[in-house]
């Protein structure tokens, strides 16, 4: 069932384990990923954009969503404009990523602020990023700088009311040039200083042990893409797929997704977490009580 993330990670948050957030650009990642929640008695979280068509993408994960018991929300992924946050509200994200982690911290709190509220009046939750986290490729350099300081954390959560914050400890997004260190120190003054859900953005290839570990000390979210889309690559290419066997690359790009996707919930400790007493009722009613408004 499609629920509010604040839900997902409120959850996981107060249990000490981590949910990963996944890619849903095709109606293959979404079922397969869907399969490995069930299978796994996982919760889980799908990332999308307003790229395309947003009414029809985001339609996929509400439809295949809600024909199982698993809680899954949908959050729209470093939205930068309030326009883009604002399409995602209005297509059926249960979450929304307000990313305006390179602005000054005045003007990040007063925009991020104001789409909180929005996010809110219309059932919707809200993630921001305080610090940034860059690019793999520029790891040398993005790894350690403008990583998230635990007083700053603590004011941005007072100052724009989120949900859930996502914070620079040492990852990047993308593939790494180098190898990731984590921060633990930064991100146990962090989570002491703001006891909320805290996320991880550029989870793919800084290592199950560090993933694992930040989940238990305050992530409650980790984002993971490219791995994801590189496994689909590498079973593409050992597979064999000439001629009339070249339909079968979708159901490879289906198993290795689902393969991807079961590891994560062990890495990330969310395996068996899915919460049976999620109230459908409720969700029904929240959602036709915001449709109406």
């Amino acid at each position: 069932m499609l629920v509010p993330m604040k839900q997902i990670v409120d959850e996981a948050y107060a249990g000490k384990y981590g949910v990963p957030a996944v890619p849903s650009f095709n109606e293959f990642l979404v079922r397969a990923s869907i399969e490995a929640a069930v299978e796994a008695n996982s919760p889980l979280i799908f990332l999308t954009s307003n790229r395309g068509d947003p009414v029809f993408s985001h339609g996929v994960v509400q439809y295949f969503a809600d024909k199982v018991d698993i809680p899954i929300a949908l959050c729209l992924d470093h939205s930068r404009s309030f326009e883009d946050c604002v399409m995602g509200v209005r297509t059926g994200c249960t979450a929304i990523m307000a990313d305006r982690s390179q602005l000054p911290y005045d003007e990040n709190v007063a925009q991020v602020k104001l789409l909180a509220e929005i996010a809110h009046a219309a059932g919707v939750s809200i993630e921001a990023e305080l610090g940034h986290v860059g690019r793999g490729d520029n790891y040398a350099v993005d790894g350690t700088k403008n990583l998230t300081e635990p007083d700053d954390a603590k004011r941005f959560i007072d100052d724009t009311g989120i949900d859930c914050l996502a914070v620079a400890v040492g990852t990047a997004h993308g593939v790494y040039t180098g190898t990731p260190k984590l921060d633990f120190e930064r991100l146990k003054a962090i989570n002491e200083a703001c006891r909320m859900p805290l996320v991880i953005h550029g989870g793919s290839g800084s290592g199950d042990d560090n993933i694992h570990r930040a989940c238990e000390m305050g992530i409650a979210k980790v984002n993971i893409v490219t791995d994801i889309i590189i496994a689909n690559y590498q079973a593409i290419l050992d597979g064999s797929f000439a001629g009339n066997k070249a339909h079968g690359i979708y159901p490879a790009i289906s198993a290795s997704t689902k393969e991807s996707v079961i590891r994560l919930f062990d890495v990330t400790g969310s395996a068996g977490k899915a919460r049976s007493k999620y109230d459908a009722a409720k969700v029904a009613s929240d959602r036709a009580s915001t449709e109406e408004k």
